[in-house]
């Protein structure tokens, strides 16, 4: 093993097995992600000091939207990995596909069901689309977070070769040290950016519809794309044109879609 490389946890991805029933790591991320958005959530909702006037959205509302949103980031990021990631494989094995509980979801196929879960919830109950997705987007990076760190207990998505001092020897990945781009990945995308959302709503950003909104997708975008610097492309992918990532292209257009609900946002005048 190189001197610059720290041994690997080896953290069993099953946290309890019963018989035949086992709960995993990934799966304890998804669950504890999206109850944490849920209290998240409802604490926001209930806070008419940050949205300027009445808030749009009940705590009632968001228990009833929860589900939905857990529907769409399964469904979607599921569908999102077998389109963007593997179709070749999974025109071959169709009911591969089902087979969520050996990993392999996509966060843009997960977002983009999640955004197709809100629009249609609030237009059902008569909420505005815009501060829907706003509230929404705020408590996100809770569950990105513990979704990056499950990928690290995992032993997947591992990074690059590197020869930093933390660098780690993945069980998967070869002999070479190699960045813990998840754990990176889990600060940018989850820490950094959740901090910079709640600043923007202590700040009055949910008096703008769209701005958090606007602010999260970009700001994702921002920190995926740094964040592939240093993870190793899907092997099935491999690096694209220019030494791009698909993880960047598919990044690209929600910096371009964030910056435009930004500008809308401060087109348009804040809640009294």
């Amino acid at each position: 093993m190189p001197l610059l490389a720290l041994p690997f946890p080896n953290i069993d991805p099953i946290l309890i097995s019963i018989g035949p029933f086992a709960v995993r790591w990934y799966a304890l991320a998804y669950v504890c992600g999206i109850l944490l958005a849920w209290w998240l959530a409802r604490r926001i909702a209930a806070n008419q000091a940050y949205w300027g006037r009445t808030s749009p959205i009940t705590p009632v509302d968001v228990d009833d939207v929860i589900v939905w949103c857990a529907l769409g980031i399964v469904l979607g990021g599921r569908v999102g990995y077998v389109l963007f990631y593997q179709p070749a494989y999974f025109l071959d094995h169709p009911a591969e596909i089902f087979v969520l509980w050996r990993g392999g979801m996509s966060f843009h196929g997960g977002f983009l069901g999640t955004v197709l879960a809100l629009i249609l919830f609030a237009r059902k109950r008569a909420i505005p689309v815009l501060s829907m997705l706003d509230i929404a987007a705020v408590v996100v990076p809770m569950g990105l977070f513990l979704g990056r760190v499950a990928n690290f207990i995992n032993g997947e998505l591992w990074g690059r070769v590197a020869d930093v001092p933390w660098a780690f020897v993945f069980p998967m990945a070869g002999p070479e040290p190699r960045h813990p781009s998840q754990l990176y990945q889990a600060g940018l995308e989850g820490l950094l950016l959740l901090a910079i959302l709640l600043f923007a709503v202590h700040r009055g950003a949910l008096r703008r519809p769209g701005m958090v909104g606007g602010l999260f997708v970009a700001g994702y975008g921002v920190a995926r794309i740094i964040g592939e610097l240093f993870r190793q492309p899907d092997a099935q992918i491999g690096f694209l044109a220019g030494g791009l990532t698909m993880g960047m292209i598919l990044s690209i257009p929600m910096i371009l879609a964030g910056g435009a609900a930004i500008i809308y946002a401060l087109r348009h005048p804040e809640a009294a």
